[in-house]
């Protein structure tokens, strides 16, 4: 019996799920304190380790005996390595490894594998420090706003800290970000094309020297918030270690349930010429999820593709959803939407 994938109509379908391709996703940064080879094997594994990570989400499933034995031959998986000096006078090592070569290690391994294109989060926070409170940009506090990038950055999560300009303060204030009023927040987040949207906001807990944060996605169904107590870096980082981790749950593919390769058949309209149905086939080709795609059928500015993917039904359509040059067909007669093997409609809006 085909999966099938119940489609509820509503308002989250009414605009485009974005997706950022990653690009940096097999390679990796440490500091180090000498350029000897010894300290270079060192950073080249853990550089590896780090790598799988992004790959699949995981940091605790990564010491198998496959992954190992790849570290005692770490030359093997790396394409090139270079030195970069810091503006405070450290040093760093940045590693690039073979992608195949290292999909094919985390495969054997039986580890999930993510893809490079992946959500792209928003993150307004507001923090309560000596009665004021205030956003965390760039200029106001500038090492917790690194902190956001260079933590999401070892999950291979894309993030973006508003600008908090003009423009975006004609829109939202502080008060609406404390008090996590979704439109307003949404409203301004549309310029930085994010699919998801967070508010967060951190304050000292009375009488104590532990903080607080709490964080909720805007367009949760309840008002549940997620709360963290501890020192305001640990925090911060616990917060994009949690929705880290749950993106890569619900995005990357699990090999274990996967078994042969699945014919699923894709409608899209919109495809008004032969070069942009061409171009509509190597983005699906393009998918981590697909193997090989077919064009079965067209009729008009509708065709009708053959899709072979190693992959459920489920994550190809999560996967689709990702992508920015397809748009989710939704029927305005009807008031669910039913996807199934047979029943995928989309509307093509790359060109």
């Amino acid at each position: 019996m085909a999966l099938r994938i119940l489609f509820v109509f509503c308002w989250i379908w009414s605009f485009q799920s974005a997706a950022v391709e990653v690009t940096d996703l097999y390679q990796s940064e440490l500091y180090v304190t000498d350029k000897s080879r010894a300290t270079r094997v060192t950073a080249s594994q853990q550089a590896l380790y780090n790598v799988i990570k992004k790959l699949t989400g995981r940091h605790e499933e990564t010491d198998s005996a496959l992954i190992k034995q790849a570290m005692r031959s770490i030359s093997d998986y790396m394409l090139k390595y270079e030195y970069l000096e810091v503006a405070d006078g450290s040093t760093k090592i940045r590693v690039r490894f073979e992608p195949s070569k290292v999909e094919e290690l985390v495969r054997d391994a039986q580890l999930p594998l993510w893809g490079n294109r992946r959500p792209l989060i928003a993150i307004w926070l507001v923090i309560e420090d000596n009665f004021r409170r205030e956003f965390v940009t760039q200029d106001s506090y500038p090492q917790l706003e690194r902190l956001i990038y260079d933590t999401a950055a070892e999950w291979g999560v894309p993030v973006i800290v508003p600008l908090l300009d003009l423009d975006d303060l004609a829109k939202v204030s502080v008060a609406e970000v404390w008090g996590n009023f979704s439109k307003p927040v949404e409203s301004a987040s549309q310029r930085y094309n994010a699919e998801r949207v967070i508010t967060a906001r951190m304050f000292q807990q009375p009488s104590s020297s532990r903080w607080q944060l709490e964080w909720r996605y805007t367009d949760a169904q309840m008002f549940e918030v997620n709360k963290l107590v501890g020192d305001k870096q640990q925090t911060l980082i616990s917060m994009i270690n949690d929705f880290s981790s749950a993106l890569a749950q619900n995005y990357a593919i699990d090999p274990n349930q996967l078994t042969t390769l699945q014919t699923t058949t894709l409608m899209v309209d919109n495809l008004n010429s032969f070069s942009s149905i061409e171009l509509a086939k190597r983005q699906l080709v393009s998918m981590s999820t697909v193997e090989d795609v077919d064009v079965t059928y067209r009729s008009g500015d509708k065709v009708r593709f053959q899709i072979k993917h190693g992959s459920t039904l489920d994550d190809l359509v999560k996967s689709l959803n990702l992508e920015q040059a397809f748009s989710v067909y939704v029927d305005p007669h009807a008031f669910y939407q039913i996807a199934n093997a047979t029943n995928l409609r989309y509307s093509w809006v790359g060109e």
